[in-house]
């Protein structure tokens, strides 16, 4: 298959740059290989889209009365990214290997990265940074499965995994390197670059020594676990209150 032919399958959706498979996330170097030389194949010019212009070497998507999917002005998807049935783009951006799943919302100015993995009916509120992962090809994208919420302003980056239906407070930012701790029990259990499923997580720091003293770093938070009668559609705040937590 060629770079051109590759690009129009992730268009269409018939390629992912990465899926599911027993459970755990594989990678298409190929398709983020194909991705990257697309790049080096495309010449900057002129793009005239009605009122705007642009210059950019990848032209933008087209096909969303056939897609289903509603996108508001000024909402602007790269071609090359795909977009399920029932997709709501509030005026957000969506690059290019990006997979949107059915009856997600991308809330305004919410970004989604290059490559990354949004899975279905989830929610990505009003400002969001989904951070994308081109290099190296072997480099798993941002994922954020099934139902996940996550709340307005928070950041994912780095290749993290997001659960089935966690739900991520806002302004949380969460890297590879930052650590996510449940709280929950009698002793702290630490992960990296994973929210597990349904956890309900927020921003919170601890304490690091350094040689001009201690120094308060970014931390994430499990304090709970989001219940199983918790309808999709629940707004974050209401998930939030059954915690006590103030919103």
């Amino acid at each position: 298959m060629t770079v051109e032919e590759t690009i129009a399958a992730l268009d269409r959706g018939e390629l992912r740059v990465a899926e599911k498979h027993d459970g755990d996330w594989v990678v298409n170097e190929e398709v983020k290989a194909a991705i990257l030389e697309y790049f080096k194949l495309r010449r900057v010019e002129p793009q005239d889209l009605g009122p705007f212009e642009y210059r950019d070497k990848i032209p933008l998507k087209h096909g969303y009365e056939d897609l289903g999917v509603r996108v508001v002005p000024p909402a602007t998807v790269r071609y090359g990214a795909f977009l399920s049935r029932d997709v709501v783009l509030m005026p957000s951006y969506v690059n290019i290997g990006a997979w949107v799943g059915p009856r997600t919302m991308v809330d305004t100015w919410a970004t989604v990265g290059s490559c990354a993995q949004i899975g279905a009916d989830v929610h990505l509120s009003g400002g969001v940074g989904i951070g994308g992962v081109l290099e190296p090809p072997q480099a798993r994208p941002v994922i954020v499965e099934d139902g996940a919420f996550i709340g307005s302003r928070a950041v994912v980056v780095e290749g993290v995994v997001i659960g089935e239906g966690a739900v991520v407070a806002p302004n949380v930012v969460l890297s590879a390197s930052i650590p996510v701790i449940d709280v929950t029990g009698s002793d702290p259990v630490e992960h990296r670059g994973y929210v597990p499923p349904r956890s309900v997580v927020l921003p919170g720091t601890r304490p690091k020594m350094f040689p001009a003293g201690s120094y308060d770093l970014p931390c994430a938070l499990i304090v709970g676990k989001r219940s199983e009668s918790t309808d999709l559609k629940t707004s974050l705040n209401d998930v939030l209150r059954e915690f006590e937590i103030a919103t």
